[in-house]
């Protein structure tokens, strides 16, 4: 989530994304075998995920020279600039409010009611909270006790028609 972005990571990536006329939702560093994996997960300003390839293309290679300058990551490692994509990422308060009404999965930090993992409608997100309708029973989590949360794409025939092209 964007409030878990290390510090030293976000004041690198933030100011090329927004430079570049991005927001920036997310940084997963996945440690363990080198390479490092790095995934810089970006949107734009309107928060309609039509991040272009060319504009990911531009953050990532200014990204790298910060990275390489500054000697961030002290292995090898390999940086992925992605868009939020179709599961897109519930990674601040404003991407909560804006999936009102569509189906995501969430899990928390810490056992909610004997459980972490959820997924239903979400029905509102107002002062921190997050109402989910999970087969007919409203359950309320913090924003801060958020892991991760994602929307959950529906898949429709208009996917699979013919001559069908993203924007």
């Amino acid at each position: 989530m964007y409030r878990d972005i290390p510090e030293g990571l976000r004041e690198l990536i933030e100011p090329v994304a927004n430079g570049a006329g991005f927001d920036l939702l997310d940084v997963i560093v996945t440690r363990g075998r080198q390479p490092w994996s790095v995934k810089v997960i970006l949107d734009t300003r309107e928060g309609d995920g039509k991040v272009s390839v060319e504009g990911c293309a531009d953050v990532a290679r200014e990204v790298v020279s910060n990275f390489d300058a500054r000697d961030t990551i002290p292995v090898a490692y390999r940086l992925e600039v992605t868009s939020p994509g179709l599961d897109r990422v519930l990674a601040r308060e404003k991407d909560f409010i804006a999936a009102c009404g569509t189906e995501i999965k969430l899990q928390t930090r810490e056992p909610l009611d004997g459980r972490r993992r959820f997924r239903g409608t979400l029905v509102k997100f107002a002062s921190g909270i997050a109402r989910l309708d999970i087969e007919g029973r409203q359950v309320e989590i913090p924003f801060g006790d958020v892991a991760s949360a994602n929307v959950v794409y529906k898949f429709t025939r208009a996917d699979f028609a013919r001559g069908a092209t993203s924007s």
